[in-house]
């Protein structure tokens, strides 16, 4: 399942715009492109989340695939 910005920010319990700001402070995994619309995949959302939401770009953090 792909989230949008507003589903992230609601799975965090933050505003839309903290989402953006995590994505572009590398601390949110990365999301993914379709068509003109950025998403993120709930599963690794969620595998972030139970490591305790790592800032991705300082600590490599990578969801298991």
């Amino acid at each position: 399942m792909l989230l949008n910005a507003v589903e992230v920010g609601k799975k965090l319990g933050v505003a839309k715009r903290t989402v953006w700001r995590l994505r572009d402070s590398g601390a949110l995994p990365s999301p993914v492109q379709v068509g003109g619309s950025v998403r993120w995949r709930a599963d690794v959302i969620e595998a972030w989340v139970k490591a305790n939401c790592p800032h991705v770009r300082k600590t490599g953090w990578r969801a298991e695939q």
